[in-house]
């Protein structure tokens, strides 16, 4: 049956009710992913309720892509199919909090900005902070696996989910993790589900580790005059005694479009920790600066509410290296795209070899493919490193295939966990690796 016979919509507007069911063709391009419109838009209003749309999906054989907050569709390939976005923003509980343990069971389609307020009370956070990430929804900035400066110390959302509640492809709802002594599939299933892109299965509760808010925090910008400045630097940084809570290095487009002060290259730090301990650790942080000839500003913590307009753009590049080798690449971006007459913004998370690049400019899609993407996809990769393209136009994706090349044992891992999670693909198909 198809998904545009008013009686499927019918039967999907019965399980959620009628005004959480969006089928307006003039309201659907909205919901677009990669430029293909889907044919219904869902709002189920509970787990269960995601259970049966689910369910009625896979008995109809219907498309399904999971929507959070709507800030990251741009990620991966176009799908090969779109019959229903599945959007969670109704889903907002916060369904268990104990912060003795700093521990909270959430639902999916929380933002981060909402759990931070219902945490702020008890002093204490989850340390994910992708750019831009106050609005996005906790489910969402799972299922891309998106960081932010944050990471420098506690990690990224494998690292911070226990446990999850999820809605099979056919359907089932189940628990993975904290709350069971073993999934039923054998697999870690939280773990798989971060960064998996809604195809393995559509994530509705997250438990989650929580943090303490520290009770001081001070943050600067160490400006630098040159790249390898900048990689000396660093790599005294980290092989110092210093514990920064948050760090973020910038190139000068990337501070210019973050409200900063604009310099040839500079890290965003932050120490947070008992009001002595950050005194004493910015006075060493300074001077270990002053020795890489770098200037140290003090700067507002709203300094780190710029990021997420540092890599706004039209199409956003996302590069994982040897942290070693992190500024000889944001250089060579820099020189490509100088020489395509574009501007690079570069956001990296030193220490993690992640570099985000934000492309601005009139360059063709052929152009931007065969000139910047694929020289530095093919460079990055035969260093054991990958290149995706986290958004771009669809054709750019067309060229370049999102994530990059991957090699054959692990796509046949890939392959026969999506078949064992979804055997009929019906969730998000070909949005991720090698068009699963």
């Amino acid at each position: 049956m198809a998904v545009s016979t008013p009686a499927l919509h019918d039967a999907l507007g019965d399980l959620v009710g009628a005004p959480h069911l969006l089928r307006d063709p003039a309201a659907l391009p909205a919901y677009a992913v990669d430029g293909v419109v889907p044919g219904a838009v869902v709002r189920p209003g509970s787990a269960e309720e995601v259970s049966r749309v689910l369910a009625l999906c896979a008995t109809e054989g219907l498309a399904v892509v999971p929507r959070g907050a709507g800030r990251a569709m741009g990620l991966g390939n176009p799908p090969r199919r779109l019959d229903v976005v599945l959007e969670l923003a109704r889903l907002t509980a916060v369904r268990e909090y104990v912060p003795e343990d700093m521990v909270a069971t959430v639902d999916a389609g929380l933002t981060l900005g909402g759990l931070a307020a219902r945490l702020a009370p008890q002093r204490q956070m989850l340390a994910l902070d992708p750019p831009g990430g106050l609005a996005r929804s906790v489910g969402g900035v799972l299922a891309t696996h998106a960081s932010g400066p944050l990471r420098f110390r506690y990690g990224t959302g494998r690292d911070l989910l226990l446990g999850a509640r999820f809605v099979q492809a056919d359907g089932t709802l189940t628990w993975g993790g904290a709350r069971v002594v073993k999934s039923v599939t054998g697999y870690d299933v939280p773990k798989l589900l971060v960064g998996s892109l809604g195809t393995l299965a559509v994530l509705v509760e997250a438990t989650l580790r929580l943090h303490p808010i520290p009770p001081a925090r001070r943050s600067w910008q160490v400006s630098l005059p040159s790249a390898p400045a900048a990689a000396d630097f660093v790599a005294a940084l980290l092989d110092s005694p210093l514990q920064p809570d948050r760090a973020a290095l910038l190139d000068e487009a990337a501070l210019r479009r973050a409200g900063v002060t604009p310099q040839p290259i500079a890290l965003l730090l932050s120490i947070g920790s008992v009001a002595e301990a950050v005194e004493q650790q910015g006075s060493a942080l300074a001077a270990l600066a002053r020795g890489h000839g770098a200037r140290v500003d003090a700067v507002p913590e709203s300094a780190w509410g710029g990021l997420g307009e540092a890599v706004a753009a039209p199409v956003l590049l996302r590069l994982a290296c040897e942290p070693r080798r992190l500024l000889h690449w944001l250089t060579t971006a820099q020189a490509a795209a100088g020489r395509l007459g574009v501007e690079v913004a570069s956001l990296a998370q030193p220490g993690h070899g992640v570099l985000q690049m934000a492309v601005r400019g009139a360059a063709a899609p052929r152009t931007l493919g065969a000139e910047l993407v694929g020289p530095l996809r093919s460079g990055v990769e035969s260093e054991g490193g990958s290149l995706m393209v986290e958004g771009a136009p669809s054709e750019l994706k067309a060229i370049c295939e999102a994530w990059g090349s991957i090699n054959l044992e692990n796509m046949a891992i890939m392959r026969r966990i999506k078949t064992e999670f979804d055997p009929a693909g019906c969730l998000s198909p070909g949005r991720f690796v090698g068009g699963l």
